[in-house]
């Protein structure tokens, strides 16, 4: 059930300890005093935390399409919008303008875009504000954190951002991330713990590339990374491509394909080369394959030579060779089957067959083994625990996931 090669930290066990471990763990039922508790920042992934929008716009795409409002509106997620005729108007609220020359994005003239409860959990419990089930995220592991002894909004907080954008477009966001840890550590006299999910890390691990290593060991006790793309996914290629609705029925693959596009953080996502082999083959086609090294002429083929330039703005924002310098614990699924290459019939504006292999679901297991990658490469301890048949979303209910967070966190 776990693997870490690393000389820091040993957890290879026998799979009838392991679980003994696991429920001893989640039977303690009070967590430490809250100055003995380090604090908590959780950083969700790609569409993992509620947008807010509000509108004032000069045309419409549809006339039963919202042009102006007096205030903010839930823009993700709000499955009201996400209808028939009404997905038209939500998809050109929420796109991206990329500017080739400023080599930057935008929002459409007269929408604004806001991320709310940033420092709060309430907009990635649950995508959708009116606490549906189908956009629960992490909101068991905050009721967790909860009955632990921890308190929302105090002790444990919420990082949401633009995850339409890469890391180069969210400046402020960091700054605000770095006051904030900085913050806690001050109120509650210690190193904070960081809790991502998904290209959550990849946020993470930018913004500790970023940090001097005096204050990555003032303020940071330990970086928590679930389901981590380090090295890109594979099936980046097929949102680009011909879309993907992310599993959410009501809407339609190629429909939603213009607004995934828009979004950087998409083409920022692509598989890299430190990871990949450059000879693999993500795309076959009846006339061209694509490997990583033909991403200018996928680009072009689909029609989307903006996307070159997006993915020339981010390949080089994160060196994923480049370890965080801070205590590491990396948690993955595996034995689900993943996308890993596709064959499209007709390219690119039909859905593909896939061709499936190891991971999550949506990570492949070459990615987030990255972290093996590090063991030995930093001072501080890297550690890596397998989670077989944990999905990319159920792992954050997975209570394997929970008793090592708690492990993590009470020294349970």
């Amino acid at each position: 059930m776990a693997l870490c090669p690393c000389p820091n930290r040993v957890v290879l066990l026998p799979g009838g300890l392991l679980s003994l471990l696991l429920m001893l763990t989640l039977l303690v039922t009070q967590g430490l005093p809250a100055g003995l508790r380090p604090p908590v920042v959780l950083v969700p992934g790609d569409l993992g935390n509620q947008l807010e929008a509000k509108l004032d716009k000069p045309t419409v795409v549809h006339y039963l399409c919202s042009k102006k409002t007096d205030s903010y509106f839930t823009l993700w997620l709000n499955l009201e919008i996400l209808l028939p005729v009404l997905i038209d108007c939500w998809i050109d609220n929420i796109r991206l303008i990329y500017n080739g020359t400023s080599r930057a994005t935008q929002f459409p003239e007269g929408v604004d875009v806001r991320v709310p409860g940033f420092g709060q959990t309430s907009s990635l419990e649950y995508l959708d504000p009116s606490r549906s089930s189908v956009g629960s995220y992490f909101h068991t592991v905050v009721e967790s954190l909860v009955n632990w002894g921890y308190t929302r909004g105090q002790d444990v907080r919420g990082a949401p951002y633009d995850w339409r954008r890469a890391p180069n477009e969210n400046g402020p966001y960091f700054l605000a991330l770095r006051e904030m840890i900085e913050e806690l550590h001050l109120r509650y006299g210690g190193p904070v713990v960081l809790v991502a999910h998904s290209m959550g890390n990849m946020y993470t691990l930018y913004f500790l590339q970023q940090q001097p290593q005096a204050w990555k060991d003032k303020y940071i006790r330990a970086f928590v990374s679930l389901g981590a793309p380090w090295g890109g996914v594979a099936k980046t290629l097929r949102v680009l491509a011909s879309g993907d609705n992310n599993r959410i029925p009501v809407i339609e693959s190629l429909k939603i394909r213009e607004q995934q596009r828009s979004a950087v953080s998409t083409s920022w996502l692509l598989p890299y080369n430190y990871t990949w082999s450059p000879e693999k083959v993500f795309v076959r086609t009846p006339k061209a394959n694509y490997t990583l090294r033909d991403y200018s002429q996928f680009f072009q083929d689909i029609g989307f030579e903006e996307g070159w330039l997006m993915r020339q703005d981010t390949e080089r924002l994160v060196d994923a060779t480049v370890p965080p310098g801070v205590p590491l614990h990396c948690l993955f699924g595996t034995g689900v089957h993943t996308p890993d290459s596709f064959y499209y019939e007709s390219f690119p504006d039909r859905d593909p067959t896939i061709f499936f292999g190891n991971g999550d679901g949506t990570v492949n297991l070459q990615s987030v083994l990255q972290c093996q990658a590090w063991c030995g490469r930093q001072e501080q301890p890297v550690s890596l625990l397998e989670l077989p048949g944990s999905e990319h979303l159920q792992m954050l209910n997975s209570n394997t996931t929970l008793a090592y967070l708690k492990g993590v966190l009470l020294g349970a």
